[in-house]
């Protein structure tokens, strides 16, 4: 009954937190309203446990499969209870716990690199550029067969994960099955600090122009733009393309970092308040006026929380030009509490506000969390009831996301929709360099012999495609094929540096830096013209 135990503790601590904001109201008479409800709060709280616990014996003792307390307490009790209140409120186990801890830490040790499952098997991804995986051999399309003696037979992706991962310095012994080489190929690696950058490309797409891309909030991720645009030469910086596309989120303080350093000192980034907290506004701290080139800021459906506060901020203050699709619509502050046995609780405390005071939460009460999460439909583009104003007076809207200034998604038609979900690229490069140097000429590309092989490829693997179609999407197909060889050739860095140069969307928000001007030098006007007024009164 251990489990029951942590798992009373666990709605206990959530109870305890509640008890001591409340304890911080405005005077006495609301002090002894809060005590009442609390004292109501725990009688329904002990009525509820004493049936919970009825219930659960009842299971225990009854049901015609014996009970696993850890899955039938943590993963379905605490789990429903949390689905009752929002889709972003969420228990995490030891393991999920753990995986937290890393993804704000920043790193990890181990040997560094991505996998995945096919065919009941595990396949490596990509080794990361520097990591042990990557200085050993280790090729993307290798299959995992061993790790340690054992089998990774039926083994999940996270159970793999977990087998690769320990303590820096230790070894781990790898075994793979490699496409052209007839026997098993084992690799002796030594697990190291495998950092998780989260601004892992910054360089110039071209002369003035700047591109630095944010995948998640953890730590470090503001002294890593520091040290990016640092490195560049922030002083001849013209534009700056800000790319924040699937970036879900991570750590507020940091995405008020973010947003800040691009403000100035002193303008609110973002607000929360919720239930049992006041309002509180955060500002920027270590903003500069002296930073006044056009950014344009990317984003789609997949930017979420402290991604949307950054752009949020941009677009209120008409610091940035918005460009993509609307952003997730996540408005919901969640707080961590360490509880027993290295478990936690993300609990949603309260929302958040830009600057100009939206509420983009998206609406969670009409259906699933399911379809909230994995099948998210197009609802209303913004809530007309929530339209607040710019610095510069451009109306803004809550309710569903940051709407981009300019919208702009990347369609992908029907023949390149199937070639991406036969993973043809990823499964035909193993193949190319079997029994061929890894090594490319700098200005490689597919020639005519690789693109007619390919070809082959694909009618092999039961792709459907018409000749017209293959001949339509020959350049598409090159860039594609190029980016996934560069993984093997040049490492992960380099093909995500050239995925990023040859990217429509990046493209076109390099163009788009002259209207980012335009919006800066309008608002500029316009806030001289409103200092004037406040003189003038």
């Amino acid at each position: 009954m251990r489990q029951l135990r942590a798992f009373v503790f666990s709605l206990l601590v959530i109870g305890f937190c509640a008890i001591v904001a409340g304890n911080f109201g405005p005077g006495a008479s609301a002090r002894a309203a809060s005590r009442a409800a609390a004292a109501a709060g725990e009688d329904d709280l002990t009525s509820g446990l004493k049936t919970f616990t009825s219930i659960y014996r009842l299971v225990e003792e009854n049901a015609a499969d014996k009970v696993n307390a850890d899955k039938s307490i943590y993963k379905g009790a605490v789990a429903g209870m949390l689905r009752t209140l929002d889709p972003h409120s969420s228990f995490f186990d030891p393991r999920d716990f753990q995986q937290l801890r890393e993804d704000q830490r920043g790193s990890y040790y181990g040997v560094g690199m991505t996998i995945q499952p096919k065919d009941n098997r595990i396949v490596v991804v990509a080794p990361f550029t520097g990591s042990p995986s990557y200085k050993a051999g280790i090729r993307p399309g290798d299959i995992i067969i061993e790790v340690n003696d054992k089998r990774t037979d039926g083994l999940t992706t996270a159970e793999v994960a977990d087998m690769l991962k320990g303590p820096k310095g230790t070894p781990v012994q790898v075994v793979i099955s490699r496409e052209g080489v007839d026997k098993p190929i084992t690799f002796n690696l030594t697990r190291g600090e495998i950092p998780r950058y989260t601004v892992q490309n910054a360089f110039w797409l071209k002369p003035g122009i700047a591109y630095v891309d944010v995948e998640s909030f953890n730590e470090n991720t503001s002294q890593e733009l520091e040290d990016a645009i640092k490195k560049l030469g922030e002083s001849n910086i013209k534009g700056l393309v800000l790319d924040l596309r699937s970036n879900p989120g991570g750590l507020l303080n940091e995405g008020v970092a973010v947003a800040g350093r691009f403000l100035k000192k002193g303008q609110v980034v973002v607000s929360h308040r919720g239930r049992t907290s006041p309002e509180k506004p955060y500002t920027a701290s270590n903003g500069s006026s002296s930073r006044d080139y056009p950014i344009v800021v990317m984003v789609d459906r997949y930017s979420a929380s402290a991604a949307e506060i950054v752009a949020g901020a941009l677009q209120d203050h008409d610091r940035a030009y918005i460009f993509g699709d609307n952003t997730f619509g996540k408005g919901l502050v969640q707080t961590v509490f360490p509880l027993s046995e290295n478990t936690g609780l993300a609990l949603t405390t309260a929302k958040y506000y830009t600057p100009s005071g939206r509420l983009i939460q998206r609406d969670y009460g009409s259906g699933s969390f399911y379809e909230y999460y994995f099948n998210r439909k197009d609802g209303p583009k913004k809530d007309t009831t929530d339209v607040k104003m710019t610095d510069s007076g451009r109306a803004v809207y809550g309710g569903n996301g940051i709407q981009p200034d300019e919208k702009f998604s990347l369609k992908y038609n029907k023949f390149q929709i199937e070639v991406l979900r036969k993973s043809a690229f990823r499964d035909y490069i193993p193949k190319f360099f079997s029994g061929r140097d890894t090594k490319l000429a700098k200005e490689w590309a597919p020639d005519a012999e690789m693109m007619a092989d390919f070809h082959q490829f694909l009618l092999k693997n039961d792709v459907k495609f018409t000749e017209a179609e293959f001949a339509e999407n020959q350049e598409w197909l090159k860039v594609q094929l190029k980016r996934e060889a560069l993984i093997t050739a040049a490492g992960l860095d380099e093909s995500l540096k050239y995925g990023i140069e040859t990217d429509p969307a990046v493209l076109k928000a390099v163009e788009l830096v002259p209207k980012a001007k335009e919006l800066l030098d309008s608002q500029k006007k316009q806030m001289v013209q409103l200092d004037k007024r406040s003189n003038r009164d």
